[in-house]
């Protein structure tokens, strides 16, 4: 009996503390909402130029019923005005993300820049892991089947957080070599990743990851004050794909304050809804925006910011009055930097389908 809850427990513990973004702050999503456009919190503002400024066209937006999770929408966001379907990112939300407006400046700044990108909520209470992957499995497969005047699934790119972080390594693995999806290009973009498991496969995860396509581009982060999600899974899932070094990079935030504002790397960043400042434009949306140029365009230039290997480009932070942020860590042989006891989800936790990873 104990063995049959605990992954209830689990899920309802995480969607009332780490997740908390699914309650019904409905009056602090709009108050944060009407401060959004040009003005981010703190006093480092968006990049005028470059990876990570905005981009010039205007968002379109199509939604249509989720087939599993009746209720709910499947939304696509798309540049207004295309005449032929664009590269498009497959985005998997956190615990608790269901509503669209949670990241809706991430989906905003994908369109803006040319490229598509697909939202799929699932429950965040469900029956089991398996049908949250079979919610946003069966949502991508039949926005690509309705909209192929939209959606390029030729050049792809799969993104997730927390839980959907760990969702897209799976899935990203069945639309790369069940649909040959991404034959021109495809990337992995993950933060901050829960679990990793997989969902109607006769391979192990082990066996996916050992056999990953060899165009796979990567880029994994982690947040220094997360203290939900265990850093071990995401060195595990970065040590064990098989992509080549010069195509993934690990990427480690630190917290920084600059004149008195605390740009804070916890487990609900990137996040238009709770905290929405320098960290998302400059740590996320400025290498999201470089790697869609990179595996997309073929631009040899834009590698230097997406996988620059610790270069300048890519992991200098913005600074304001003299105070510079604080830079990010990149590197290709992850390490821990805390006890397993200090995250709510250990990667040595019986839950874990790849305990045996862990290190």
């Amino acid at each position: 009996m104990k063995k049959l809850l605990y992954p209830w427990v689990m899920i309802m513990f995480i969607t009332a503390s780490a997740c908390s973004q699914d309650t019904n702050d409905n009056d602090e999503t709009a108050s944060l909402q009407s401060k959004l456009g040009n003005s981010l919190q703190g006093l480092i503002q968006k990049p005028a130029s470059g990876y990570g400024a905005d981009g010039n066209y205007e968002v379109a937006e199509i939604d249509f019923n989720n087939p599993q999770y009746a209720g709910t929408q499947v939304s696509i966001f798309y540049p207004k005005g295309i005449t032929s379907p664009r590269p498009t990112i497959f985005f998997s939300h956190p615990f608790g993300g269901e509503d669209k407006d949670y990241n809706i400046e991430l989906y905003n700044f994908i369109a803006k820049k040319g490229y598509v990108v697909v939202f799929v909520p699932y429950r965040t209470i469900d029956i089991s892991v398996d049908h949250r992957y079979q919610t946003l499995w069966e949502g991508f497969i039949k926005a690509a089947a309705d909209y192929p005047n939209i959606i390029d699934t030729k050049k792809v790119g799969f993104m997730g957080h927390s839980f959907g972080g760990g969702a897209s390594i799976d899935l990203a693995y069945k639309a790369f070599t069940e649909k040959g999806w991404g034959q021109n290009a495809r990337f992995l973009f993950t933060m901050a990743p829960w679990y990793s498991f997989n969902w109607n496969s006769s391979l192990t995860t082990q066996q996916q990851l050992q056999n990953f396509p060899a165009n796979t581009k990567m880029i994994m982060q982690v947040y220094d004050e997360d203290d939900v999600n265990d850093h071990r899974m995401a060195i595990d899932i970065f040590k064990n794909i098989n992509i080549n070094n010069t195509e993934k990079d690990f990427i480690y935030f630190k917290s920084s304050t600059i004149n008195g504002y605390n740009y804070v790397t916890d487990h609900v960043m990137p996040s238009s809804r709770k905290v929405f400042d320098a960290l998302d434009y400059y740590g996320v949306y400025r290498l999201l925006d470089a790697m869609m140029d990179y595996s997309f365009n073929g631009n040899t230039n834009a590698k230097n910011v997406a996988l620059g290997n610790g270069s300048a480009a890519q992991v200098t932070m913005p600074s304001y009055n003299g105070q510079s942020m604080i830079p990010l860590e990149v590197t290709d042989n992850p390490l821990p930097s805390y006890p397993q006891s200090k995250y709510q989800f250990q990667c040595g936790n019986s839950t874990n389908p790849r305990i045996s990873y862990c290190n």
